[in-house]
């Protein structure tokens, strides 16, 4: 299994990258959102990869952080779902628009990624919603440095300071607060959704009273 590619960028593509590794060129297929981040050809950059094997086919599919990765192997549980749909979902909504739209159960905001039409979008939702806490929850967990690893003789460049973003880890720190207050995970995780949905900055302090006030009993 190959878990990550760290090189230089030889080209980009809107669905691809391809990555010198010591002289061996990968070929990575990435979402439009990644593609689009990704620094320039010449520059070096790194990404989490998931290897999909088929008889007939090796294909490389590369992710800038662990939970997105995450995120991307779970979709693929879905029937119907595969590596372009959910790379296309990926890229229309990135990892913490995927864990809202799942916690809130908003299938319209699935269908928003092309090729995804409404009847897998809802079975998206169906089967995935109860589901979504848990990755939620591996925002925090998930936080590692990223670097490139080359030659003795020269130091290896940071990529990228951490491989979740705040947001992430905000949202995982909050989910983590609810659930240890006693609320269940689906309404938990609802909660945070929408509480980070209104503050797309908002820190773990916040989100959780964000989220308490959307929990409080309505009278």
């Amino acid at each position: 299994m190959i878990g990550r590619i760290a090189g230089v960028i030889l080209h980009r593509a809107m669905d691809h990258v391809l990555i010198d590794v010591r002289g061996v060129g990968y070929i990575v297929h990435v979402s439009q959102r990644t593609a689009a981040a990704l620094p320039p050809v010449g520059e070096a950059a790194a990404l989490y990869t998931d290897l999909l094997v088929r008889e007939d086919l090796l294909q490389l599919f590369g992710f800038p952080t662990l939970l997105e990765k995450e995120w991307h192997r779970l979709l693929m549980t879905v029937q119907g779902v595969g590596a372009k749909a959910s790379m296309a979902i990926l890229g229309t909504l990135g990892a913490e628009g995927i864990g809202r739209a799942l916690a809130l159960g908003d299938a319209a905001a699935i269908r928003a990624a092309p090729g995804v039409g409404p009847k897998l979008a809802q079975r998206v939702v169906m089967e995935l919603k109860d589901k979504a806490p848990s990755v939620m929850a591996l925002g925090g967990a998930l936080t590692v440095d990223v670097a490139l690893v080359e030659d003795a003789a020269e130091p290896a460049p940071k990529l990228a300071r951490r491989a979740v973003t705040p947001a992430a880890s905000a949202t995982a720190d909050a989910l983590s607060a609810l659930l240890n207050l006693g609320y269940g995970q689906g309404e938990a995780a609802a909660a945070v959704a929408e509480a980070s949905g209104s503050s797309h900055e908002a820190e773990a302090p916040a989100l959780i009273r964000a989220a308490l006030k959307l929990l409080a009993p309505k009278g």
